[in-house]
C-alpha cells in the first residue's frame, strides 16, 4: 500500500513505463482517497487490489470490514478495483496435511468475499492468494491467481521444509576459507554482509561441497565453522553456500554471476541493493 511520497513515486512509475501494467494494494479508505486524488491530478487510472488480513496480522483489512471498504473504494474516481489480495504467510507448517487443513477455511472465506464483492460491483474480480508454502494448495483452485515468490531461485530453508515442491535451487554464495584459528575450526569470509542472518546460526547457510560443516559463530565479515576434518581444508579453499533464506541474501549483493548449462557467464545487476529504483 503506497503511502506518503511513495504515492507520487508509484504514479511517476506508471506514467514513465506506460506499457507496463501496475497495481497496488489498499487496506485503508483514507489512503485510497489520497491515491485517487493524486491519480485524478495526474490523469491516470490506478489498478488496486483490496488487501485482506486472513490471519497473518501484518497488513490487510479484516474480512468483516471488506464489503464496506470495497463499496467505498469503488466509488472513488480514477481507481480501478481489480480484485482481492490475501497473503497467508502465517501458514508455513512443514506438514502438507496441516497446511491444507489451515488453508481450507481461508479459501472458503475468500470465495465468499469474492462473490460478495462481485455482487456489489457487478464485475468479475481476481483473487491473488497464497505464498510459497501454500502454493500447491492454491494451484489446485481455479478461482485464484497464485502468488509464490521463492520458487524462482529456491533456497535451503524451503527445500527442507517443503519437499513436495520439487523446485531446483539456483543461487549460491561463494565463500573462501580465510583462516584456521584453532584445531577443528575454520573461518570463511561469509559474514552478515554476504548472507541473510535473521535465522538461528544453524539455519543460515549450507555448504554443498562441505555438508558436514557446523556453523558456530558469525559476524559482519566472518563465519566460523567447526569440523572434525580441519586437515582436509586449506586457507583459500572455495566453499559453495546454499542460503537458507535467499530473498534477503540476494539484496546484499550488487551483481549476480549467472552461469548457464553451457557455462556461459553473464553478470546481472541487482537493483534492489540500491534501495531505490530509477524513480
Amino acid at each position: 500500500q503506497p503511502v506518503g511520497e511513495n504515492i507520487n513515486r508509484f504514479l511517476t512509475l506508471q506514467k514513465t513505463y506506460s506499457e507496463t501494467v501496475f497495481s497496488c494494494l489498499i487496506d485503508d479508505f483514507d489512503t485510497a482517497k489520497k491515491i485517487s486524488e493524486k491519480a485524478v491530478s495526474a490523469n491516470l487510472v490506478v489498478n488496486v487490489y483490496i488487501d485482506l488480513n486472513v490471519g497473518m496480522n501484518r497488513t490487510g483489512v479484516l474480512p468483516d470490514l471488506v464489503a464496506e471498504l470495497f463499496t467505498n473504494v469503488i466509488s472513488l474516481p480514477n481507481l480501478n478495483v481489480k480484485g482481492l489480495h490475501a497473503y497467508d504467510g502465517h501458514i508455513h507448517d512443514s506438514s502438507m496435511d496441516i497446511r491444507m487443513q489451515k488453508s481450507e477455511p481461508v479459501i472458503a472465506q475468500l470465495l465468499t468475499l469474492k462473490q460478495s464483492c462481485e455482487s456489489i460491483s457487478n464485475n468479475k474480480l481476481t483473487v491473488i492468494a497464497g505464498g510459497t508454502p501454500t502454493f500447491p494448495i492454491y494451484a489446485n483452485q481455479t478461482e485464484f491467481d497464485c502468488s509464490p515468490g521463492t520458487f524462482v531461485l529456491w533456497d535451503k530453508g524451503y527445500q527442507d521444509a517443503y519437499p513436495e515442491q520439487k523446485f531446483n535451487t539456483a543461487a549460491l554464495v561463494v565463500s573462501r576459507i580465510v583462516s584456521k584459528p584453532a584445531n577443528g575450526l575454520i573461518c570463511t569470509d561469509l559474514g552478515h554482509k554476504a548472507v541473510a542472518a535473521e535465522k538461528e546460526l544453524k539455519n543460515r547457510v549450507f555448504f554443498i561441497n562441505a555438508p558436514d560443516l557446523e556453523v558456530i559463530s558469525q559476524s559482519e565479515e566472518h563465519l566460523v565453522l567447526r569440523t572434525e576434518y580441519s586437515s582436509d581444508f586449506n586457507i583459500g579453499d572455495v566453499l559453495y553456500g546454499l542460503p537458507y533464506h535467499v530473498c534477503p541474501t540476494v539484496a546484499l549483493h550488487e551483481k549476480a554471476i549467472c552461469i548457464d548449462a553451457n557455462k556461459n557467464v553473464q553478470y546481472w545487476d541487482i537493483v534492489s541493493r540500491k534501495r531505490k529504483i530509477t524513480i
